[in-house]
């Protein structure tokens, strides 16, 4: 008989090779840098809204959410909640306007050069400090997957830690190399429906085994009657002001998050949008939930506790159901992982390739260099964020919310008002993109108090107040811009 490890395993050869071949199709369509970057802007609404989705949510929807259910009940529906808004937003206040407004920009393919065209600014400096921002943010967000993967094949191989990260990071540098945005995209796309499968199959199943989700309210009420209160912790004690507005702070950091910003960029027309809005905002709310009664279900079927409480999931999956079947549902998790990671290494390729390389050295690089230079960032960048995710101990939900916070506060504010108020000025967007990633950086290291608040709210709040008032105490943008400003959000 077969080992059932050896059944998971061979069920992910297959998934992997499946991403290969679309990143090796992908690879055959990809002509030039605007297609390496943004797919040459063809994306329609399924695969812009899913993969935006999917690279959002990473390998925390599957194991950081799921272990913060398990550990705080309720209390995790805050977090959700905010989530779930900050989609609906983003896609509402942003999506459109950007997807405008980066094409008239002198077709900007990256955040730094759109913030560049928009201000006119020559110097470039808006253009690097951006860039700059975006490879330290991401490079704490891309191992925080690193760190999900190697959870997952160390939890299900058994395989030594660093091992299993280096496989992984194999796989998703492979794809990522060769096709470029539309092989992340595509990709995306399987994976984030592989993503929401594995969280309607294992919540279902599991509220079979423990009877029925008010048989699991009733365990957990038993085990701790305050996991099923929403304004109180799991001690007792009330969850506070401070503890709620962070949790459903994590809804702003969708504003500056640059891999998502990137799929409205890409999307095919702004008439495509509004259907991308439903899918996206629907696939989000779906998979928060299930995430959520995986943790629900976790306290009521398991009898102790989890070392690690994020690898929840993966128990349940291996508890529950037959090995080919888990094997497909832990591959979801894999597929978590590399949908973030990829996405990450790209934008971060396309920052160093684009913002920096074209920008500042080679303004005359020829597109085919342009995207060797890109593929060989993509190396770079995931040996650093390999090196960053060699302690096991690192927690998915923790690397997350640190870059999060950084990206959210640093360029959320920078773009809403870059978007919608056209007396803003360079010296004010530079201003907001430092104020707000060195508010996150800075307040990361204070605790107590007040400094218990996450650290996206303090940055968001201050890194506008900064826009407003450095943009006022310098002269108004040249009347070129703001017609231009004028034509483009009349539309």
């Amino acid at each position: 008989m077969i080992e059932a490890n050896a059944i998971v395993g061979w069920t992910f050869v297959v998934y992997i090779a499946l991403m290969l071949g679309i990143g090796i199709y992908a690879y055959k369509k990809t002509q030039d840098l605007s297609d390496y970057i943004l797919g040459g802007r063809s994306l329609g609404p399924w695969p812009s809204a899913i993969s935006a989705g999917a690279s959002d949510m990473s390998g925390w929807l599957l194991l950081g959410l799921p272990g913060y259910a398990l550990a705080a009940g309720m209390e995790a529906f805050w977090l959700a909640g905010g989530l779930l808004l900050g989609t609906w937003l983003n896609w509402l206040i942003v999506a459109g306007r950007l997807r405008v407004y980066s094409q008239v920009a002198r077709d900007s393919l990256t955040l730094p050069e759109f913030f560049e065209q928009r201000f006119r600014d020559n110097s470039h400096v808006l253009r690097v400090i951006s860039a700059f921002f975006i490879l330290m943010f991401f490079l704490f967000y891309t191992s925080s997957g690193l760190v999900a993967g190697g959870k997952l094949f160390a939890t299900v191989f058994g395989m030594d830690y660093f091992t299993a990260v280096l496989v992984g990071t194999l796989a998703v540098i492979t794809y990522t190399f060769f096709g470029g945005f539309l092989a992340v995209s595509w990709t995306d796309l399987v994976q984030g429906l592989m993503m929401a499968a594995a969280l309607v199959a294992v919540p279902i199943v599991l509220m079979g085994e423990v009877g029925g989700i008010s048989e699991t309210f009733a365990v957990m009420e038993a085990k701790n009657p305050e996991l099923l209160t929403l304004f109180t912790g799991t001690n007792g004690e009330p969850l506070g002001a401070i503890a709620i507005i962070s949790l459903m702070a994590w809804g702003l950091g969708y504003f500056g998050q640059p891999h998502i910003l990137a799929r409205f960029a890409a999307i095919r027309s702004e008439k495509d949008i509004p259907a991308a809005r439903r899918i996206a905002t629907s696939w989000t709310a779906l998979t928060l939930l299930g995430a959520v009664f995986v943790g629900f279900g976790a306290i009521a079927y398991l009898d102790g506790g989890l070392k690690d409480g994020e690898t929840v999931f993966m128990v349940l999956v291996n508890a529950l159901f037959h090995p080919v079947v888990a094997g497909i549902l832990l591959a979801a998790i894999l597929a978590a992982v590399m949908s973030t990671a990829d996405s990450q290494l790209l934008v971060s390729s396309s920052a160093l390739t684009e913002d920096f390389y074209k920008s500042l050295f080679r303004k005359e690089a020829s597109q085919k260099e342009l995207v060797m230079v890109g593929r060989i960032a993509v190396i770079g960048i995931a040996a650093i964020a390999l090196l960053l995710a060699r302690d096991p101990d690192s927690s998915v939900l923790g690397l997350v919310s640190y870059a999060w916070a950084g990206f959210g506060a640093a360029f959320g504010p920078a773009l809403i008002l870059a978007l919608f108020w056209k007396r803003m000025t360079r010296n004010g967007a530079l201003a907001g993109i430092i104020v707000g990633a060195m508010t996150v950086v800075i307040w990361k290291q204070l605790s107590g108090g007040i400094f218990d608040l996450y650290e996206i709210v303090p940055g968001f709040i201050l890194a506008w107040i900064s826009i407003y008032v450095v943009s006022l105490m310098g002269e108004a943008p040249s009347m070129e811009i703001q017609n231009e400003f004028d034509q483009v959000v009349n539309r």
